[in-house]
């Protein structure tokens, strides 16, 4: 009899709020397991070691986060409502998986040297080239300021998109959506060239 895929499901998002937690290389099986209510060895009944859970949750993310990142890619838009809808969907994936979120901020670094995990060097060089792409678009076709600094604005929003999976608490008081609103109200007017901007 194989595990159910809900059960499954159920455990990696245990052993994700744990590694965000504690850290990959300080979360032990056993501890997972303990949090779970379950045996250390049941665990591998499920998953055949803590690297493959921590493989699993970030893949899932990933693949997740790339298909609506895909869409919006190849969905026409303008730089700007482009911006608009990558933070927003950023936004999302950090409601539905803020534990992967947090996990990939503190452990890409050190994961990525390792062969198991070099898709998240190429995920990273990806969104940097996405990013970028759709900025430098902007700047040329006049919908961002002339004078923009692409790569440091880059740096600017994904920092700060991103690291709201420190604070952000799914079923919060605001949604991933209105949070997105107010965050792009802010950057935006900063960006936006128009007859606001200061000479």
């Amino acid at each position: 009899m194989s595990p159910s895929p809900a059960r499954r499901r159920e455990l990696l998002a245990t052993a994700a709020e744990v590694f965000a937690a504690q850290g990959y290389n300080a979360t032990t099986v056993r501890k997972i397991a303990d949090t779970a209510g379950i045996l250390a060895g049941s665990l591998y009944y499920h998953f055949d070691s803590k690297e493959s859970m921590l493989d699993e949750i970030l893949t899932t993310f990933l693949d997740e986060l790339w298909a609506r990142y895909d869409a919006v890619l190849a969905s026409g838009l303008g730089p700007r409502e482009t911006i608009e809808a990558l933070v927003t969907e950023s936004f999302r994936e950090i409601d539905r998986h803020r534990a992967a979120v947090a996990i990939y901020q503190k452990e890409s670094k050190y994961l990525s040297v390792q062969p198991r995990f070099g898709y998240l060097a190429d995920s990273q060089e990806k969104y940097e080239k996405a990013w970028l792409g759709t900025l430098e678009r902007g700047v040329s076709d006049g919908a961002f300021r002339g004078d923009l600094d692409v790569r440091l604005t880059y740096r600017f929003v994904r920092d700060t998109v991103w690291v709201a999976a420190s604070w952000y608490r799914p079923g919060g008081q605001h949604s991933p959506e209105e949070i997105a609103r107010q965050y792009l109200a802010m950057v935006l007017e900063g960006i936006a060239s128009g007859p606001h901007q200061e000479t």
